[in-house]
């Protein structure tokens, strides 16, 4: 019996993944590799949604890519590939674009928040369909696990809506989809604002802990880490957000469980429970980054490899557009 396939796209919208990242989403793609048909995409057709440069997200796609394999994703064992590489993402999105009511489409609410941020007149069309083109990526590989967040359920719904919509007006072609939900994955939050999310998008730099970022500056942004009144190291979401949030880090990095972690820092305060969540962070992220480096040192490797992802996706995703073509009413090409 074939192994259950899972698909998930990263951006490479940012010169590193940031903690979040590596806890909500890298690690757990290294850990389905084990059981799944795995297909992991750097999404750079999202990433035009919003202004860019084209040089930028030339190097920034390389850079995800890299800390991907870094990471511990095995090309023997994943496709790996970048989305642009695979051009039948495009050709179905607008396939399910013509699919997609308005209304429906303006009720995604990702939409309406990043449009706010930079003002709705000035949004692109193609944030605004980004929802249907994500509904494409998972389509095209007849995924059966998508990980999701709570920000993403709204867009897997949307997928499955769009999935039994076609098959029911042209006949069983998708696969529908089933979220799958991470247990056990702590929201890592700011550093310096420990009530809200850590975000590229929304964090100062001194509140994220960066992927590639030197031991240095690791420790410095941990040490000068928001805590609260009182010296207990205890979590307490309510009263002490900045000293949760650093526990968080240090069990989930280091699989001790909080209440562990309360119990070896009882009258020894802020301090050395600071040095010590700093030092994990640091063993956990200076192989990956020195992976990183040796990857992005071999350009020519890391374009193959990713060739290698690309030829494979695009088997797969060939097979399903045949029969999206044919199905829809297109002219044969031969």
């Amino acid at each position: 019996m074939a192994s259950p396939r899972v698909l998930s796209g990263i951006q490479p919208t940012a010169d590193s993944f940031h903690l979040g990242n590596y806890l909500g989403a890298i690690r757990q793609y290294v850990a389905m590799q084990e059981g799944y048909d795995a297909f992991y995409c750097v999404v750079d057709l999202h990433a035009i949604t919003v202004d860019y440069q084209p040089e930028v997200l030339r190097r920034r796609s390389r850079v995800a890519a890299a800390q991907l394999f870094a990471a511990g994703l095995d090309p023997e064992r994943s496709t790996v590939f970048v989305q642009s590489h695979v051009r039948e993402h495009s050709e179905l999105a607008w396939v399910l674009i013509c699919l997609t009511g308005m209304g429906e489409a303006g009720r995604m609410t990702q939409f309406k928040d990043k449009a706010a941020r930079a003002g709705e007149s000035s949004a692109s069309v193609g944030l605004f369909t980004y929802p249907i083109l994500q509904a494409a990526d998972i389509l095209l590989y007849q995924a059966n696990r998508v990980p999701v967040g709570a920000d993403q359920k709204q867009h897997l719904e949307l997928t499955r809506d769009l999935a039994q919509r076609f098959n029911h007006r042209f006949g069983e072609t998708f696969t529908l989809p089933d979220p799958h939900i991470v247990k056990g994955v702590e929201k890592i939050t700011d550093l310096q604002e420990p009530t809200a999310k850590m975000s590229k998008s929304s964090s100062s730099p001194t509140g994220i802990l960066d992927l590639l970022e030197q031991p240095g500056p690791l420790r410095k942004k941990i040490m000068r880490a928001v805590t609260d009144t009182g010296s207990e190291v205890l979590a307490d979401d309510e009263n002490k957000p900045g000293v949760t949030n650093l526990l968080r880090i240090q069990s989930a990095l280091s699989g001790v469980p909080i209440p562990e972690l309360e119990a070896r820092y009882a009258g020894q305060g802020y301090g050395a429970f600071k040095k010590d969540v700093a030092e994990v962070v640091i063993d956990t992220f200076t192989p990956i980054r020195e992976r990183t480096e040796k990857l992005l040192a071999n350009e020519a490797e890391l374009d193959r490899m990713l060739a290698v992802g690309a030829t494979r996706a695009r088997a797969v995703a060939a097979e399903t557009m045949a029969k999206v073509r044919d199905r829809v009413g297109f002219l044969p090409t031969s």
